[in-house]
């Protein structure tokens, strides 16, 4: 888990336009605007509606459910935006007999029904009403192709390069019928229901044509649970994030999107997604104590500052040594392997989620991190930084990879187009 990733630095969200109105000239937020408040008044009266209905003194439609995402831009959703509350990640395979047609007329109902849940629109057909009250709740929907979609669609040679499989780490544990896949789907959103519904709509529409072969459910902390924007924590307690690349960086689009310019043509502005399902063994890492747990990372738990001193943002100084010579970061602590200066450069913008998937026979929390990370090229981004740290980061004895894949996603749909057209239909 490279210290120079997980979140990005929440800010609120800005409620944003109307929606589109549905055929009968009211929008979904319009009925809000009037449906909700009068289940407040319902529930001040009746209380039994006013138990199920939102808290007393909330209000609808709040800057949480009415933040939007854009489906239509220069680089796919989900890429850049602040971590969001709720996620789910699915992998399809495209059924026997189906090719580069019908991946076409799937790519193309994906897009229509990602384009109008992100409106805080119903789904274009069949809608499950899941959503119904819900405004975008800053959904998201993100799609690429895995390394196999091109031989089942007869595109070999559009096959980009940075699709090479991932070599093998020491710490790999990997599950083949969860890695992988010819196509996948991220989506986000800052509402659970919101975000189920997507993943609902997205599997409905894939219908005869693809089957799915791997789904993963996982969350963040809430928008608003913290007294300021701040750093995210994983499910190790540790502030994660602190070294993220930012838009605001100059080198940012070069480090994480294919170039205009670059090869081939179809992934221009796209990224590169390496997604790993890395699970904390969090029964050994709580038996050590605050201290060893900060020499293993590398930073102070309770704020992220470097053990060399400062705050957050300061610059750890890896030189610096206490009076017996020892150095305050430690040669294997995590934030020390994973710098971007000790390793050619190497940048990666990690936006993942946490995950809890039960709790084993033993006692044992099946949870951890799903990781996913973006950068223009993997093998220059994510493969250094994991070899390195396969030669001896001080964390890897308490992670275990279980699941592995890589994706090559294209850059967002023009206006009227299908995110993948121009490879589909190029």
């Amino acid at each position: 888990m490279p210290d120079q990733s997980l979140s990005q630095v929440r800010t609120p969200h800005t409620p944003t336009a109307e929606p589109t109105e549905r055929a009968n000239g009211i929008s979904r937020r319009a009925l809000l605007g009037t449906a909700g408040a009068t289940g407040l008044v319902l529930g001040a009266a009746g209380g039994a509606v006013g138990y199920a209905a939102a808290p007393a003194g909330a209000t609808p439609l709040t800057a949480l459910g009415s933040g939007r995402a854009m489906f239509h831009g220069k680089h796919q959703p989900g890429i850049t935006e602040g971590l969001q509350a709720r996620g789910h990640l699915v992998a399809f395979d495209l059924v026997a007999g189906a090719g580069r047609k019908e991946a076409a007329a799937l790519l193309r109902r994906w897009s229509a029904t990602a384009e109008r849940l992100m409106a805080g629109e119903p789904a274009p057909h069949d809608d499950t009403d899941v959503a119904r009250d819900a405004g975008p709740s800053s959904l998201t929907v993100t799609f690429g192709f895995g390394r196999s979609f091109f031989g089942r669609t007869g595109l070999e040679k559009q096959r980009p390069a940075a699709l090479d499989p991932l070599p093998d780490f020491s710490s790999d544990r990997l599950d083949k019928a969860r890695s992988d896949g010819d196509l996948w789907v991220q989506i986000g959103a800052d509402d659970a229901l919101v975000a189920f519904h997507a993943l609902r709509a997205i599997q409905k529409d894939a219908g005869s044509a693809a089957r799915v072969r791997w789904q993963m459910n996982g969350f963040n902390r809430s928008p608003g649970a913290t007294a300021h924007p701040m750093t995210a924590r994983n499910l190790m307690g540790q502030l994660d994030g602190t070294g993220n690349p930012k838009p605001s960086d100059a080198d940012f689009e070069k480090r994480i999107f294919v170039p205009a310019s670059g090869e081939p043509a179809w992934m221009a502005n796209g990224s590169y997604a390496v997604v790993r399902r890395i699970r904390m063994l969090l029964d050994d890492w709580e038996k050590l104590s605050t201290t060893a747990q900060e020499q293993v990372i590398g930073r102070r738990k309770a704020d992220g500052a470097p053990l060399s001193g400062g705050d957050e943002t300061t610059p750890m100084d890896l030189e610096k040594a206490d009076a017996e010579g020892d150095y305050l970061v430690p040669l294997n602590a995590h934030a020390r392997i994973t710098r971007p200066d000790r390793n050619g450069g190497a940048a990666m913008l990690r936006r993942p989620f946490s995950y809890h998937d039960g709790i084993d026979a033993d006692g044992t929390p099946d949870a951890g991190l799903l990781f996913i990370c973006w950068q223009a090229d993997p093998l220059r981004g994510f493969v250094p930084v994991q070899r390195k740290l396969d030669r001896g980061d001080a964390l890897s004895q308490f992670i275990r990879h279980e699941a592995s894949g890589l994706f090559a996603v294209p850059g967002g749909a023009a206006k009227g187009e299908y995110v993948g057209q121009r490879l589909l239909e190029g």
